[in-house]
């Protein structure tokens, strides 16, 4: 089949980017990105709902493998897509990945500027 459910675990970042030595840094940096996100939607200014969805899905998904990389020192990745031979990953990937997009969305919805007539 093509969706296999595969138990990794996995020490460095999305699809295993880093994972030599990179356990100790990538805490504080979820932890940083987490941190940042909130004070941002509290104190930054205010979001369209594309951005509102793009950020919230990135910081669910920081603070998703941040409280695994905090407690267990790695984070479990568990989706396999073996057709495409595609790294595993795990749900706050996919959720920090559809915040990207999101955001790409808000970027190309907010507008080009407009030309000066000749």
């Amino acid at each position: 089949g093509v969706f296999h459910f595969t138990y990794v675990t996995n020490t460095g970042a999305a699809f295993s980017l880093f994972s030599n030595g990179g356990v100790y840094w990538l805490r504080w940096l979820s932890l940083i990105v987490s941190l940042g996100l909130m004070a941002w939607a509290l104190f930054g200014p205010r979001f369209n709902k594309w951005e509102q969805l793009g950020y919230g899905l990135i910081l669910g998904g920081a603070l998703g493998n941040g409280i695994d990389r905090f407690i267990l020192g790695y984070v479990v990745d568990f989706i396999h897509f073996r057709l495409i031979d595609f790294p595993v990953f795990n749900v706050a990937d996919i959720s920090i990945n559809i915040g990207i997009a999101c955001l790409l969305i808000a970027t190309f919805l907010s507008g080009k500027p407009k030309r000066r007539p000749q």
